[in-house]
């Protein structure tokens, strides 16, 4: 009989598979985090988990500002003060 510790277990339907609530609190797995899997020689699963950087686009709301933009000139200056 094994010894190992087993902290959860999760049930596998189609080609998904959930994270146990457990699991998702304790290591504050939010959406949009992602999970890197490595498959070890011996056959083990390591699982990495990648967080989102917060505020890459989440709290952006869109452009309000008074200016009409043209995206085909102003694309890769929006943003950009220019004197």
């Amino acid at each position: 009989m094994s010894t190992d510790r087993v902290d959860a277990e999760s049930k596998v339907s189609g080609n998904q598979a959930n994270i146990p609530a457990r699991i998702r609190r304790e290591l504050d797995i939010d959406d949009g985090d992602r999970l890197r899997w490595h498959l070890e020689d011996d056959g083990t699963v390591r699982v990495q988990l990648v967080r989102q950087r917060s505020g890459t686009f989440s709290a952006f709301e869109g452009y309000d500002g008074t200016d009409a933009t043209d995206v085909a000139s102003d694309h890769d200056a929006w943003g950009v003060d220019v004197e």
